[in-house]
């Protein structure tokens, strides 16, 4: 029996990876998890009451596109949180925003472009479902560096003629997914002009945007509106997963040109799992109440201060600016978890396994990543036992 090629050469995802490095050895000491990106901080107080008044929705399928009552909902959350206005129509409720990330590209990546392959930018290290999409839309994924040479974000300027011209969609995390930089409104300006000139799309992940210190990350629709691009130059991306305290419920929402979101809502009604209509009435409840958000956030900046506390003198340390992740310099990452694994118990991510070889170059090879989602105090111990293993 035969298997397609075009993914042949794609790693093994990043968790088993790390369950073999691990899980053959004993841990040190109480194990902490600090390698997944599932937050553990309440959900908002009203999930179970809406799920038990909506559970006869079971019975029915869902809407394709999102309720009428979420789509509404979506839209109001988009004009406060970026002063713009999205249309229903503009607008697709995800079973999860991993899901998009990658219909997107099977919905909307060209066969051709300027005559050859098409090429999509992702960043490097990055989502790992960012380069799945590429190839299965058979083209060529291309991973550019954002270390912090380029203040961890990718600079796509910088990619020749060559490549430009052929890209038809470019991800871009922001919040970036693992260094917790931000794409201000300078940086989305760029990309946006950029995108005008070679004619690409724009696929901005920005899953991260409500967990922030102190100034609420630019987004994507904004710039676009502020610059007067063309609505399908842009999708944005968003999830309850980060921003409620859901991994659990799958939800999130893309936005975009009517075009764009017209072709991707017609590859859901053949291909796709709408999300169940219970789980749209706790999502609708979720995108209309700030108030969890706001309790939610403060929790993360005490983490923040914490963590800086804890590695504020440290050679290397760049607290993020948003997110909820540390990335985190050391000589070598699969060595680090290892080490902090079999002295501690403590388990964090090493950042290779987010990143891609290119040129014989890994730019997550010297890093590990931590996520800062378990209960404060138990945190604040793990912060410093993985100080004290790894940066004695």
């Amino acid at each position: 029996m035969s298997f397609p090629e075009r993914f042949s050469n794609l790693p093994e995802y990043a968790f088993p990876r790390l369950r073999a490095l691990l899980d053959v050895h004993q841990p040190g000491g109480t194990p902490v998890a600090m390698t997944i990106g599932e937050p553990r901080h309440p959900m908002p107080p009203f999930v179970g009451e809406i799920l038990a008044d909506s559970l006869a929705g079971f019975a029915r399928y869902p809407s394709n596109e999102g309720t009428p009552d979420l789509l509404a909902a979506i839209s109001g959350w988009l004009t406060r949180r970026y002063g713009v206005t999205v249309p229903d129509a503009q607008i697709m409720a995800l079973n999860g925003t991993r899901e998009g990330l990658f219909n997107a590209a099977l919905a909307l990546c060209p066969e051709s472009k300027a005559g050859g392959q098409p090429v999509i930018l992702t960043p490097n290290p990055f989502y790992q479902v960012y380069a799945v999409a590429a190839l299965a839309v058979g083209a060529q994924p291309v991973y550019v560096p954002a270390t912090a040479n380029t203040g961890h974000l990718p600079d796509y300027r910088a990619l020749p003629d060559e490549v430009l011209n052929r890209t038809a969609i470019a991800y871009v995390c922001s919040p970036a997914n693992p260094q917790g930089a931000v794409a201000d409104r300078a940086y989305w300006a760029d990309l946006l002009a950029l995108a005008e000139q070679y004619d690409f799309q724009i696929f901005a992940d920005e899953c991260y945007a409500e967990i922030y210190r102190d100034t609420p990350p630019p987004g994507i629709l904004e710039a676009a509106a502020e610059a007067g691009a063309s609505a399908e130059r842009v999708l944005s991306f968003h999830s309850l997963s980060k921003r409620s305290n859901l991994p659990g419920l799958r939800s999130g929402f893309v936005a975009g040109g009517v075009e764009s979101i017209r072709r991707i809502r017609q590859l859901r009604a053949y291909a796709g799992a709408p999300l169940p209509l219970p789980l749209q009435a706790v999502a609708t409840a979720a995108w209309n109440d700030e108030a969890h958000v706001t309790v939610s956030r403060e929790m993360y900046r005490e983490k923040y201060r914490i963590a800086d506390a804890v590695f504020g003198g440290m050679q290397g340390y760049v607290p993020p600016q948003a997110g909820f992740f540390l990335w985190l310099p050391v000589p070598d990452g699969e060595d680090a978890a290892l080490r902090l694994w079999r002295e501690t118990g403590v388990r964090v991510l090493p950042g290779a396994y987010l990143s891609r070889d290119v040129d014989g170059v890994n730019p997550g090879k010297s890093y590990i990543r931590v996520a800062m989602v378990a209960e404060r105090d138990e945190m604040q111990t793990a912060l410093i036992q993985l100080r004290d293993c790894l940066y004695p």
